[in-house]
């Protein structure tokens, strides 16, 4: 992350890091280039990026980048966001993801429909062409799903006792 934050800045563009407070103990993490906003959790983390990306690319990396690709595919899956999502498939790093989760359709875990939320490419440039060019497809019995602060937070229960 901060090899790419460093060409951005770089590049005179914006750099945004979005990171839990324990990263930042000791200096975990390095410089940030650009504006840095401190969180509490990798949850909160996780919404703070929906709310404020326009797309989700993921590069090489391990099981923190899977999880963050996955929890994104999922959230669109369920009509949370409708953000375009892709993997700048270098080296055919990707390669045995891209199998699994085509395996995963064959197998009819994944929808066709939902498939088409991951996008995938080898270069930079054709990867934010295809993003540019994604239309989300929601799926219709999901699209149904209501999704806001409110529906999403369980009813308090008066727990007070009474004698």
């Amino acid at each position: 992350m901060g090899c790419v934050s460093t060409a951005v800045a770089q590049h005179e563009r914006k750099v945004l890091g979005i990171i839990p407070s324990v990263f930042t103990v000791n200096n975990l993490v390095g410089e940030t280039c650009g504006k840095e906003i401190k969180v509490a959790t990798m949850q909160e983390r996780l919404v703070m990026m929906m709310e404020l990306s326009d797309a989700f690319i993921a590069l090489p990396g391990g099981f923190g980048t899977l999880e963050e690709l996955f929890q994104m595919i999922s959230w669109a899956q369920l009509n949370i966001h409708n953000k375009p999502i892709g993997v700048l498939n270098i080296n055919g790093f990707f390669n045995g993801l891209l199998s699994f989760v085509d395996h995963a359709v064959k197998q009819e875990f994944i929808t066709p429909r939902a498939r088409k939320i991951l996008i995938s490419a080898t270069t930079a440039d054709e990867l934010v062409d295809k993003l540019q060019a994604f239309r989300f497809e929601p799926d219709p019995a999901l699209s149904k799903l209501k999704w806001s602060p409110s529906s999403s937070q369980k009813e308090k229960l008066d727990l007070t006792l009474r004698l």
